[in-house]
């Protein structure tokens, strides 16, 4: 999968694990995906799939910290978080919010089963055992775009690496470079402007 990945990135990345600011950065993350993913969507669909994606995002975000925690890197992490929601997409038949294509799930898939295996996380439980006690909210699918073919949003030919896009727009494969200086005041949700998109869902 094709990921970006800039200072903001980072960012997020230590206040997610930093006690005490964790809960406003997921807060903020969460509030981020949800909108750029419901901008691909059509307008109609936006409202009804809100709650769903928040309660989903949040999710998520458990899944990005335990992921680090098993020393994958911070676009592993991510790219495992991205793998989800895409398998949650296809699941609900969201196939204009897909960033691959479903063909290429396995292929994702295997590169990092032994992390789904250890938490069951499969192509239709996603979650596993990150989906929390809480009810997730329910949206209405639409399972008839699964049969649509080509995915508007969905870009194929990265299923075999993690591929970088570093914030000077170089794609570097396998991961990141070095880990920047940054501060936590600059991730999405801890910033005072928590509309700045400029650390993209991907």
């Amino acid at each position: 999968m094709k990921i970006h990945q800039n200072p903001r990135h980072w960012a997020a990345k230590k206040a997610l694990t930093t006690p005490g600011i964790s809960s406003v950065a997921n807060y903020g993350l969460v509030k981020m995906h949800t909108k750029i993913f419901l901008g691909k969507a059509d307008e109609e669909r936006r409202e009804e799939r809100k709650e769903h994606l928040d309660d989903f995002f949040d999710a998520t975000m458990d899944t990005y910290v335990a992921a680090l925690e098993a020393d994958y890197s911070e676009a592993e992490a991510r790219e495992i978080t991205h793998l989800q929601a895409n398998f949650d997409f296809f699941t609900h038949g969201w196939t204009e919010m897909m960033e691959i294509p479903a063909e290429e799930f396995e292929a994702h898939y295997r590169r990092y089963e032994e992390f789904f295996s250890e938490y069951g996380i499969t192509i239709d439980d996603p979650l596993g055992e990150f989906r929390p006690l809480e009810r997730i909210a329910e949206a209405p699918e639409t399972p008839e775009k699964r049969d649509q073919g080509a995915y508007e949003n969905a870009i194929a030919g990265f299923a075999d690496d993690v591929y970088v896009v570093t914030g000077e727009g170089e794609t570097v494969v396998g991961g990141d470079g070095p880990e920047p200086e940054v501060s936590v005041a600059d991730a999405p949700g801890v910033s005072e402007d928590d509309t700045d998109e400029s650390a993209n869902a991907d």
